[in-house]
């Protein structure tokens, strides 16, 4: 308070003093300060300083702007009383609270009064006719409460008069009919009750007026046609009733209707004709009923036509497509049929059709994109025939939804002309032909779905899942055929849906690249080998479907600790193994692992004593401990048989081994020489002995001459009788060999 003791005039004082009671964390009111030594001129100090306003001598402060200064506090007012000549006071955009200072009603001089966008709260006070040369009040976004200031109604030059966004409740007065200079009133957005009283209609100089978003009771009363000079009303969401009164034609300046989200019933009037500025008619989310007026198609001016979300029936009125002005068409969600009016588009200004879930039949209108439409949503009706090729080049365009209908042909798409599309529904259609190979172009892609075409046929194109923006793919009982395309990239995809199709090949191993994935359909298909235990590492997997595949091998055990996991389904296929023992597999039930019949564990049938000692693996290596003794018990038998038949060499088994060098023969060619005359000589003297039995007796040599005309010697040696009873050794002209 040192500083203001220096300052010498009263403003400065009362605007330190002001300064002391406020909240200021961002210092905004830094230099609001007085010179050491205090003011010595007879100018204001405070003309200098920041939201200061002077008159031209710097000896009056006339206004005082505070606005966007990120200041706090409650205000007690009491230093309002200095500033007699202020014509401006902007408090808005701050974070003031508590109640409204009655003080500044004695601002007799103020003509502009602004605190929107604070946290007033409490009742407005009284006093406000006080300000009798104010012009405008500006309380928007607020938390005032208790009913609404009825003195506001005696000041004779206010033009704009706002308290929307608070907790106002109780019923408009009546006595606000009676403003002389009003030009903007709005009182949305608070609890206002009752009914809107008639005698609005006499505000003959209102321009604006926007009095919705509270809960009135009865309908609109016909009086308000009578507001000669209203160019905007906005009474929506505020539980009006009844038709919709004819009068309101009369208002034949307006050019913005909003009557949405009430309860209105009846027709829409015809005689809305009269209005020939209107550019903007929303009467959506309503009980109306009948058709779209003929004479609708009269005003040239209109931009914006919603009637969506009624009961209206009947069809289009041809007029609708000629309008010159029409940017935006909304009637989704009525019982409207016939088709579409065919000129459609052709004005060059259409953005924004929507016709969803009606009657429709036919086509497309061949000039729709003509104006570079931006959103085209005919979902859930009875179009037929194929796509106009004006859409396949309709590069404006960013959101195509036509799913439902009975749409055919091959899918015209080219999506390298398409630069902003973001979302595509050609689902439950007729479409063939495959998904156009070019949608890795599309790079602004989120939402992709062509589901329930069951004659699409083709693959999934390979760079799909590389789409740096793409979110949701779903293709769905699609006859797709083919393998899944490798995720080499797949950074933002979230949900893949794949069911019900021919798909084949095994699972990329790449797919801890999808980092982003929370979802994978690909149940019944026709899918080979092991689930890959990357999936079980993927951060925002909840919904995995694998079920109704080929897949084999165990259940990766690293599900068991996914955070984000809520259901695994991998019934009807050929996994095997036990069931990993966390809680998380047993609470998916038995319907997700049913269908595998080498499959045991919880929720499952106990496992046998070897899988359940091996655990989830335990197939794999009891496969190889069964190979390992399958393969003991051969050489086991193996070498039982060769001892038996060696201690049987004896007994008619003669085994010959011939010398290195000599030509193949068998043993059984030696005895079968034996046996001929003619194939036994006699040996040289030096033997000492001629072959004429069959074998030749013991130290005995022979000669034989082979059935393939080469000649050996033969003799035989006699082994030990506990190894081998007859054995031979051949030789040959050249040198022997021994057996």
């Amino acid at each position: 308070m040192v500083a203001a003791v220096l300052a010498v005039d009263p403003y400065s004082e009362a605007l330190l003093s002001l300064k002391s009671e406020l909240t200021d964390d961002h210092n905004s009111l830094d230099d609001w300060l007085v010179p050491p030594g205090g003011n010595t001129e007879e100018k204001v100090q405070a003309c200098s300083w920041s939201g200061v306003k002077c008159d031209g001598n710097s000896t009056v402060v006339i206004a005082l702007d505070l606005s966007m200064k990120k200041l706090g506090g409650e205000l007690t007012g009491k230093q309002f009383g200095v500033f007699a000549d202020l014509v401006d006071l902007n408090l808005s955009y701050n974070s003031f609270s508590g109640q409204l200072p009655v003080g500044i009603f004695n601002l007799t001089n103020l003509k502009s009064f602004d605190i929107s966008r604070n946290n007033f709260s409490g009742q407005f006070p009284d006093g406000m006719s006080g300000l009798r040369n104010l012009v405008v009040l500006d309380a928007f976004s607020n938390s005032f409460s208790g009913p609404l200031p009825i003195e506001v109604s005696e000041l004779e030059h206010l033009k704009v008069f706002n308290l929307a966004g608070s907790y106002f409740a109780g019923p408009i007065p009546s006595e606000y009919g009676s403003f002389k200079s009003l030009e903007f009133i709005h009182l949305a957005g608070n609890f206002l009750d009752g009914n809107i009283p008639p005698e609005l209609g006499r505000l003959k100089t209102v321009t604006h007026m926007e009095i919705g978003y509270n809960s009135y009771e009865g309908g609109i009363p016909w009086q308000m046609g009578n507001m000669s000079e209203l160019q905007y009303l906005d009474i929506a969401g505020a539980n009006l009733s009844g038709p919709i009164p004819k009068q309101l034609s009369n208002l034949t300046k307006l050019e913005s209707l909003f009557l949405f989200r009430n309860q209105l019933t009846g027709l829409v009037p015809w005689e809305f004709r009269q209005i020939v500025p209107l550019a903007s008619l929303d009467l959506s989310d309503n009980h109306l009923s009948g058709p779209i007026p003929e004479s609708f198609a009269e005003l040239k001016n209109l931009k914006l036509l919603s009637l969506m979300y009624n009961e209206m029936n009947g069809t289009v009125p041809p007029g609708i497509g000629q309008l010159p002005s029409l940017e935006t068409l909304l009637i989704w969600n009525n019982f409207f049929s016939g088709s579409l009016p065919q000129d459609l588009g052709k004005s060059l200004k259409l953005k924004w059709v929507d016709v969803s879930t009606n009657n429709f039949i036919g086509s497309i209108p061949p000039d729709i994109c003509a104006g570079g439409l931006v959103k085209l949503i005919l979902f859930s009706n009875n179009f037929t025939g194929s796509l106009s090729p004006s859409i396949s080049n309709c590069s404006s365009l960013v959101r195509l939804r036509i799913e439902d209908n009975s749409f055919s042909g091959e899918i015209p798409l080219k999506f390298s002309h398409l630069p902003d599309i973001t979302y595509v529904d050609l689902s439950r259609n007729k479409f063939t032909g495959g998904i156009p190979t070019d949608i890795s172009q599309a790079s602004r892609l989120q939402h992709f779905n062509i589901s329930n075409n069951p004659g699409l046929g083709g693959m999934i194109p390979a760079k799909t899942w590389s789409l740096p923006l793409l979110q949701n793919f779903s293709a769905s009982a699609c006859n797709i055929s083919g393998n899944l395309p490798p995720f080499h990239s797949c950074k933002s995809v979230f949900v893949i849906e794949l069911s019900v199709n021919k798909l084949s090949g095994s699972f990329p191993r790449d797919v801890s690249n999808c980092q982003a994935l929370g979802k994978i359909d690909l149940a019944d298909n026709k899918l080979t080998g092991h689930i890959p235990e990357d999936l079980a590492s993927l951060p925002a997997l909840s919904i995995l479907d694998l079920s109704r595949d080929n897949f084999s091998g165990p259940i990766p055990a690293k599900f068991g600790a996914s955070s984000s996991l809520v259901l695994l389904n991998v019934s009807f296929n050929d996994i095997s193994g036990s069931i990993p023992s966390s809680n998380k597999f047993k609470l998916m039930g038995t319907s997700a692992y049913q269908g595998n019949p080498k499959l045991c564990g919880a929720p499952l049938g106990p496992c046998s004593a070897s899988i359940t000692i091996f655990g989830s693996k335990g197939t794999r290596k009891l496969t190889w401990i069964l190979l390992l003794c399958a393969a003991v018990v051969v050489l086991i038998v193996a070498s039982a048989f060769g001892i038996f038949y060696i201690r049987r060499g004896s007994k008619g088994r003669w085994k010959m081994v011939s010398f290195s060098g000599l030509p193949r023969f068998t043993a059984s060619d030696v005895l079968r020489s034996f046996s001929s005359s003619e194939s036994v000589e006699a040996v040289p003297p030096e033997s000492n002995s001629v072959c004429k039995a069959v074998p030749p007796e013991s130290n005995s040599v022979c000669k034989a001459v082979l059935p393939t005309g080469i000649t050996v010697s033969v003799k035989k040696i006699e082994l030990e009788a506990k190894t081998m009873k007859k054995s031979h050794r051949i030789y040959d002209t050249a040198g022997c060999c021994k057996t």
